[in-house]
């Protein structure tokens, strides 16, 4: 048996409104909550048990998966009385697991998009006898995240916190959100009280002469955190640019879900996503972008990279330009909404309410 802790609590800020209603592993990426793409990949991996660490709309969890049946992989839940950060999160779910003291137990974020090889990390830190594995991956400009440096041998030597200036940039290699613990080291974190795995207990564990190793992996990575990065990933999966057993279809430049209809004089592509009962009509494209269940993409409409939210509606001759439209809102016809509005969910905006350019007559 192998068993793992999946990190679902964040309530998904930086995503709103698309998570006012909906815990963001929740969120439909690719045509099925971004949730499910991680628990077959676990699957996959020969993972057999796994409990989900909720906090925020934490009912809406057991309520989609169960006991686990239908992806594969048996489920417990556990919610936290209060935030307790990564590190407590990760400590209280331990109580649920199963697993002997030498056993390898995987974690993992809820919000990141991989491709990394589960199996393999787990079975490289099961031989190497390390006390901690981290998945590590290279980016461009680290300064927005952790920075781990390594020796030769992948033994991590620090743990650097978001550099603030260039001169603090000592490598390009950052925590990627997946981790092989051995269970022992997991019951060693402080119960009870709010934790930070990656200011407290990992560089707690280096000053203790623990084996903390990392694992460079040149793979797909993405962190879905933000509306941009949700489209990405979304698109980057029905495109085949990272696989998934969850992913429903074959891969392609547009996924088209049962129930949704699309006008034959329509233009999908770049890895959009038209979901279950959704409608887009004659002369509307729609690229690289998600429209959710029951949104209406009227005549004639330009969207792209955005996220048309259920059952909202897109008026006739509106643009959608990297936009969040909430659940349930209304664009009226001939609106141009530029990169980074957010429309708030169930919000009516009159027909030419927001142009950049000359209202029509």
């Amino acid at each position: 048996m192998t068993e793992a802790i999946l990190l679902v609590g964040g309530q998904g800020t930086r995503l709103r409104p698309l998570t006012s209603n909906t815990p963001k592993p929740l969120l439909p990426v690719a045509g099925v909550p971004f949730l499910t793409h991680q628990l077959k990949r676990a699957a996959a991996a020969g993972v057999t048990r796994i409990v989900l660490a909720t906090s925020y709309l934490p009912e809406l969890f057991e309520k989609e998966y169960g006991d686990g049946q239908k992806v594969g992989i048996r489920i417990e839940y556990i919610s936290e009385p209060q935030p307790l950060g990564t590190g407590g999160a990760i400590r209280n779910a331990a109580e649920r697991l199963a697993c002997g003291p030498d056993e390898p137990v995987l974690v993992f974020n809820g919000d990141i998009l991989s491709g990394l090889d589960i199996a393999g990390l787990r079975d490289g830190h099961r031989y190497s006898g390390a006390d901690v594995t981290l998945h590590l991956t290279r980016v461009a400009d680290p300064r927005a995240f952790g920075l781990v440096p390594t020796d030769g041998d992948g033994r991590v030597l620090d743990f650097l916190e978001k550099p603030e200036h260039s001169a603090d940039i000592v490598t390009d290699q950052i925590n990627a959100g997946c981790y092989v613990f051995t269970r022992s080291v997991l019951d060693r974190i402080p119960a009870g009280r709010v934790v930070s795995v990656e200011r407290e207990t990992f560089p707690g564990l280096l000053a203790s002469g623990a084996y903390v190793r990392g694992v460079v992996d040149h793979g797909y990575w993405l962190d879905l955190g933000t509306p941009a990065a949700f489209i990405q990933g979304s698109a980057d999966l029905v495109r085949g640019l990272v696989a998934s057993p969850a992913l429903p279809g074959p891969p392609g430049e547009a996924l088209v879900l049962p129930g949704a209809s699309v006008h034959p004089g329509a233009q999908i592509s770049g890895g959009t996503v038209i979901g279950e009962g959704a409608r887009v009509e004659d002369g509307a494209v729609v690229k690289g972008s998600v429209v959710l269940a029951g949104a209406h993409i009227a005549k004639g409409a330009l969207v792209h990279s955005s996220v048309v939210g259920r059952l909202a509606g897109i008026g006739p001759g509106t643009t959608l330009d990297g936009v969040v439209i909430g659940d349930g809102a209304e664009v009226g016809a001939d609106n141009e909404l530029t990169p980074g509005l957010r429309i708030d969910c169930r919000v009516v905006l009159p027909a030419q309410g927001v142009r950049i350019s000359a209202a029509r007559a």
